[in-house]
């Protein structure tokens, strides 16, 4: 069932989006990351901005074929039939079975429902929210307000409650209110002049509700917002992906997250590397640590399913390195001795760990990356499916994922050791 707030008939929902799609919500849709999922949370609020999700298809191509025929639908705005006719052919080409809604009719028509209103009603309001937020358009149209659709057959108290609602864009109310505030919600936001916004405010209508920001336990978000759906659609389209790889890496299974890293390895990987030289600056500068943690490497697909064959079976694919074991690494006793890796390949750690060939030693039955640096080798040791605390995103952690422990330079005999076994890439 949909929340309470389903519209009347499938037929209101061919056109969904208020007006003819226009260029700011098919350059949203266009502009989103493909990334595998298994639950519809497994990513939520500002996270969409950036993330195209279909709930259980983890498959690249499943997603990509899912992407590009929502994007088309945006385009050619032929509707909700349309959709689910292409729905039923992209399944079937990649056999995709067991996903919500499949073997009755009216599953598949509800889930087919669901993931075109969803997708078309926030590409709409994040269209929607670039347009209205446009400097010269805020000169003209300073407000924004909250418009509840008369299209439902049982609208939300809380929703009818903000219909007229007028604030200053800036207002935080936005932030969190910016429709669609739940599954089938057709409510809309629209600018207006200053004149208007101060006449609503004389008109009552200037302040929201008392508690409006009040949290429900239920869903986490505010009280009239369903689950997921506590942002601005939009908003958030130039949002470092960074934190948000780091947080779904953590949470699939290795294979899986090996698969997504690879098929978004070419638009992630510089970000990864301005995160963690961020964090090398300041550990060389000061010497000084506090546990901050980045995650540097992911363990490719084929290394993963090695590493399985040989009994060792990862929790997760993300490599982590925190300062304090960076600190250990650059000491000055390390770089005395000759055997301390080059601050520069230090700072550009994640690229060489993309062209380091992976070992298992099974001695300490670590991960071992041999990097090539010439007439010797950096070493890199990576203790798996380790327990670890730190600062993830500034926030104090405990997590089970990989880390690197150490790392040093060694002669190139040393990756012939027997304890090493080569592993795929």
């Amino acid at each position: 069932m949909i929340d309470n707030s389903t519209v009347s008939t499938d037929s209101k929902l061919g056109g969904f989006g208020f007006n003819t799609p226009f260029e700011e919500q098919i350059k949203y849709l266009q502009q989103k990351l493909r990334l595998p999922t298994e639950r519809w949370d497994d990513i939520t609020g500002r996270a969409h901005d950036r993330a195209f999700i279909v709930a259980g298809a983890a498959k690249a191509d499943l997603l990509a074929d899912l992407h590009a025929e929502l994007a088309r639908r945006a385009t050619d705005g032929k509707g909700l039939e349309a959709f689910r006719k292409e729905f039923k052919a992209i399944v079937a080409k990649h056999g995709w079975t067991g996903w919500t809604g499949e073997g009755t009719k009216e599953g598949e028509a509800w889930r087919t429902r669901i993931i075109y209103q969803t997708n078309m009603a926030t590409s709409y309001a994040a269209g929607r929210y670039a347009q209205m937020s446009d400097p010269e358009v805020l000169k003209l149209h300073p407000y924004w307000r909250y418009i509840h659709s008369d299209g439902v057959l049982n609208p939300r108290q809380q929703h009818l409650n903000w219909h007229g609602l007028t604030l200053l864009a800036s207002h935080p109310f936005w932030q969190t209110h910016f429709a669609p505030n739940g599954i089938g919600c057709q409510c809309r936001i629209t600018s207006v002049t200053r004149r208007e916004g101060e006449a609503s405010a004389r008109a009552g209508l200037g302040e929201p509700p008392d508690g409006w920001d009040k949290i429900d336990p239920k869903t986490g978000e505010q009280v009239g917002i369903g689950k997921g759906f506590g942002y601005a659609p939009g908003a958030n389209v130039n949002a470092s992906l960074q934190s948000l790889i780091d947080d779904k890496l953590i949470k699939l299974d290795a294979p899986i997250g090996a698969a997504m890293w690879e098929s978004l390895k070419s638009v992630l990987l510089q970000e990864r590397l301005v995160a963690w030289q961020s964090v090398f600056d300041v550990t060389r500068k000061t010497m000084q640590a506090g546990a901050n943690a980045v995650q540097v490497h992911t363990v490719a697909a084929a290394t993963v399913a090695d590493l399985a064959a040989h009994n060792v079976v990862l929790e997760n694919a993300a490599v982590w390195m925190r300062d304090t074991e960076l600190m250990h690494a650059l000491r000055d006793d390390k770089v005395l001795r000759g055997a301390a890796i080059p601050d520069d390949v230090w700072r550009d750690l994640p690229l060489h760990l993309e062209a380091a060939v992976p070992y298992l030693d099974t001695q300490d039955t670590a991960l071992i990356y041999f990097i090539d640096l010439g007439a010797r080798l950096g070493k890199v040791a990576v203790r798996m499916n380790y327990n670890e605390k730190g600062r993830f995103d500034g926030v104090r952690a405990r997590i089970v994922s990989n880390f690197i422990q150490t790392g040093g330079m060694v002669d190139q005999f040393n990756q012939a050791d027997a304890r090493y076994v080569l592993l795929k890439k």
